[in-house]
């Protein structure tokens, strides 16, 4: 059986609670890359412009494991590990705060509000539920069990001690976790409730909204109404499968597409964030057997919806 690499901690400290990129060189079989600079060129330049990664270079932001900084001409080894931090983007502070339901040693559930990415990814960097909670409550390695939409306020769960997070993502990826959503959207009084929706859902790569295609269903959602008044309604949401909004689709696949949201029925056009006009979607409850303590725990969030009054 081959031995994995065992991965060097990282040389360099976290930035507003987000952690260095961590590159392992790959092969070079044909000598594309004879110094470390012409791989790193190859591999951003793109990105962010052959000049800024010279800079980079130049500014000693590309080290090893030992931290020290990869010189321009420093030779080629495959296999070898670099660190750096990227140039954060320019952000708009989401202006709401992270509240936190609960936390013990081994995880904090929190209240993310909406807007708030869950994780660092593409534009939203430090302004992301994890690089807050780990400046917020001084906990670095903390690390996210599961991912919450951004759009979507209400319950995340993230791990403290780096040991523990397995056990806890496989609570999430073997759908071992009961989740229920809250949403509000109009009524429509001839839309028989409570109903349980199946079908197959895609998302493309690079495509704003996911489709329903033919074919076997991957995703399944029972909806109840709750309550109506002045022509809005709000709904229970029990998903049983995790994909891509699927309880938006889901939603307005019955007619009832959830209030505010900006990719169905239809995308809107990409501007400013309307903050007075969030997407009424909200992650209202968790519940599971605790992998670590055996003991069954129902989590439900603080958060209220505005829509409905």
């Amino acid at each position: 059986m081959r031995r994995r690499t065992r991965i060097p901690a990282a040389p360099l400290p976290q930035r507003a609670g987000v952690d260095p990129v961590r590159l392992r060189l790959p092969a070079d079989p044909d000598g594309a890359w004879p110094t470390v600079r012409d791989h790193l060129l190859a591999r951003y330049a793109g990105a962010i412009g052959a000049g800024r990664v010279d800079a980079m270079v130049a500014e000693g932001r590309f080290v090893g494991a030992d931290g020290v900084p990869v010189g321009a001409e420093e030779r080629y080894e495959p296999g070898r590990y670099v660190w750096f931090h990227r140039d954060f983007p320019a952000e708009e502070r989401v202006p709401f705060e992270v509240g936190i339901v609960y936390r013990d040693e081994r995880i904090v559930v929190a209240d993310k509000p909406h807007f708030l990415a869950t994780t660092p990814r593409g534009r939203h960097v430090t302004e992301t539920a994890l690089a807050r909670l780990r400046r917020e409550l001084g906990l670095p390695q903390l690390q996210p069990a599961h991912r919450l939409d951004r759009l979507t306020a209400g319950l995340a769960l993230f791990v403290v001690r780096p040991e523990d997070r397995g056990a806890y993502q496989s609570v999430f990826r073997d759908r071992r976790v009961r989740k229920e959503y809250e949403a509000v959207a109009a009524y429509e009084p001839s839309l028989a409730l409570p109903v349980t929706v199946r079908s197959r859902i895609v998302k493309e790569r690079g495509v704003l909204a996911a489709r329903e295609v033919p074919g076997e269903p991957n995703s399944e959602s029972r909806i109840e109404l709750v309550e109506h008044r002045g022509g809005l309604g709000r709904y229970r949401l029990v998903p049983a499968t995790g994909q891509t909004h699927q309880l938006r689709v889901h939603m307005a696949r019955l007619g009832v597409p959830i209030l505010h949201d900006p990719l169905y029925p239809v995308v809107r056009e990409d501007g400013p964030e309307d903050f007075g006009r969030p997407l009424q979607l909200l992650a209202r409850a968790l519940e599971f057997t605790d992998p670590v303590s055996g003991v069954p725990v129902r989590f439900v969030s603080r958060l209220r919806l505005s829509g409905l009054g």
